[in-house]
């Protein structure tokens, strides 16, 4: 059976000033992004997958981020001022394919999304045990394929969102004065729970240019601003492709009083290799 669209928009990417000299990962800036070779600043993928949350938690529904998942695979580039089309469609039950789309017809994010608990979990996400988030250290070891941590667990990462930062995040990175996200009592959106893997693994090594290339995403509770937050986490597999360095890592993240939200799957590109080299 064919699968017939449930909905589509289109919409200009953006990115709020990739000539800040300070942006952590270079690629998101533009002189950094050039010198590896690409036309412009990246879009962070996790934000261009945040776009799609309105057309999600209409036709999916809000239910999806008290429990329900996502697979995505981020596929090209999305540069500011690209036109892009976000399409969610459905052809069985239960199951969501995402696909956004450039005007070259090429892909930029695809996935696919559902309620509950993902066919995969099982099979592909490590939950790993809560632990007291440990301080930041004066220094961290370069990340390099001789001393990648395949099999070990990385330091626990303690953060807090605010409700502030909550509502930063919707209206600058997102674009949207949606209560559920920008109101009193924020939800902390999909696009940013989905782009947290970073801060655990700069939490035990530094590392970088990097490029986001697939999370899985499963959220199991409900999680809201204005609390503190620890993930866990275990790196998977390492692996070179085309000059590339690529890292996969599981992470468990859970409120302040050890309850698991959420559990994800972060596969990065965590050095990589100049374009023509």
């Amino acid at each position: 059976m064919a699968a017939e669209s449930a909905a589509e928009m289109t919409m200009t990417a953006f990115l709020g000033n990739p000539d800040q000299p300070t942006i952590r990962n270079a690629i998101h800036s533009t002189e950094g992004a050039r010198e590896y070779g690409y036309q412009a600043a990246l879009v962070g993928g996790v934000t261009v997958f945040g776009w799609a949350t309105p057309l999600i938690l209409e036709h999916v529904g809000a239910t999806w981020m008290d429990h329900g998942w996502a697979e995505l695979e981020f596929r090209r580039p999305t540069y500011p001022g690209d036109e892009i089309t976000i399409a969610l469609a459905s052809d069985e039950p239960g199951t969501w394919t995402l696909q956004i789309r450039g005007e070259d017809g090429h892909d930029r994010v695809r996935g696919e999304l559902g309620l509950g608990n993902a066919p995969w979990l099982d099979e592909v996400l490590l939950r790993t045990p809560f632990r007291p988030a440990e301080p930041p250290l004066p220094g961290y070891p370069r990340l390099t394929e001789e001393v990648v941590p395949v099999g070990r667990q990385l330091s626990p990462f303690g953060f807090t969102f605010t409700v502030e930062e909550a509502q930063e995040y919707a209206r600058v990175k997102q674009r949207t004065e949606d209560p559920l996200f920008a109101g009193s009592q924020p939800r902390l959106h999909p696009g940013w729970m989905a782009g947290r893997p970073p801060g655990v693994l700069h939490h035990s090594f530094d590392y970088g240019p990097a490029v986001h290339v697939r999370s899985h995403l499963q959220i199991f509770a409900p999680a809201h601003a204005g609390q503190d937050f620890v993930t866990t986490a275990t790196f998977r597999e390492a692996y070179e492709r085309k000059g590339h360095q690529y890292g996969a890592y599981d992470c468990t993240t859970y409120s302040e009083d050890g309850r698991e939200l959420w559990r994800q799957r972060h596969t990065t590109i965590y050095r990589v290799a100049k374009r023509g080299e």
